[in-house]
């Protein structure tokens, strides 16, 4: 049976399908294509199932529940950091500030509508968004990936750092980003299965951590192996291998709240594939 595995080509992501990517986590008779692609994309293709597996944004997800799960593995979240509205002035207020946003169906660009409902925003690839920023094509940008890494040394002042934010909102919540949803037509055993190779894959990253890295410097868009070290760290960890109740408690969070603000089409269950058990192998 073959399933297509849809990811960014981004460092934290191939570290996290690196254990199933180098073929060192068995693919359990499955055919495992990998596509990659930006996340906006992603949520994009997700609206017509394009993708037996698909990492998404949750903003994304929150439009997808008639047709995929949430895995119990994959998530991103942002534990007190993630995606930053920066500048090249020194202001902490969006008051007549255009902010340059990586898609509409980012949870980056949710974060931000729930920090300032009335922000003027234009779309704009996410790596563009700092270079635009510098030229003064924008008056800010709200950077995801790597830009969260990079843009002090760049010389751009922070307004806000939206993971921040909401820990401060919520008691301390991460700030869920991204997770990895799953097709509902697969049927239960299958996505049992499924479920637990992506486990395993993450698991085997964690554990094989030096040489992870070293596959995934090769997405990582000009960052050093220490930096590169850092973003997967900051978003392949224990919240990555299973979201546990405080991950769980977050992602619920962002969705009522967004519900809350009149920023969802529908007040959202969120609804999970079965865990998987940990590997015996």
């Amino acid at each position: 049976m073959k399933i297509r595995i849809a990811h960014s080509p981004d460092s934290d992501d191939a570290f996290m399908f690196y254990g199933l990517a180098s073929g060192n986590v068995p693919a359990d008779g499955f055919e495992l294509e990998h596509v990659l692609s930006d996340i906006e994309s992603l949520n994009r293709a997700a609206f017509e199932g394009a993708y037996e597996i698909s990492a998404v944004s949750f903003h994304g997800y929150a439009h997808l529940t008639d047709r995929y799960l949430l895995l119990p593995h994959g998530a991103s979240m942002g534990d007190r950091y993630g995606p930053i509205v920066v500048s090249t002035r020194n202001t902490r207020s969006l008051n007549g500030v255009t902010v340059a946003v990586p898609g509409t169906l980012t949870t980056a660009f949710l974060a931000l509508r729930l920090f300032d409902p009335g922000v003027e925003y234009v779309v704009m690839a996410f790596e563009r968004i700092q270079e635009a920023v510098h030229a003064g094509q924008v008056d800010a940008g709200l950077l995801i990936h790597e830009g969260q890494l990079t843009w002090a040394d760049e010389g751009l002042s922070k307004i806000v750092d939206l993971g921040e934010w909401w820990a401060d909102r919520t008691g301390g919540l991460p700030l869920p980003l991204g997770g990895n949803v799953i097709r509902r037509d697969l049927g239960p055993a299958t996505i049992a299965r499924l479920s637990q190779l992506l486990h395993d894959s993450i698991a085997y990253g964690l554990e094989h951590r030096d040489v992870a890295v070293s596959h995934a410097m090769q997405f990582g868009r000009g960052l050093d192996r220490a930096r590169t070290d850092r973003f997967v760290g900051m978003y392949v960890n224990n919240l990555t291998l299973d979201y546990g109740s405080r991950g769980r408690e977050a992602v619920a969070r962002l969705m009522e709240d967004a519900w809350t603000a009149g920023l969802l089409p529908k007040r959202i269950d969120v609804e999970f594939a079965p865990t998987a058990e940990p590997s015996q192998a």
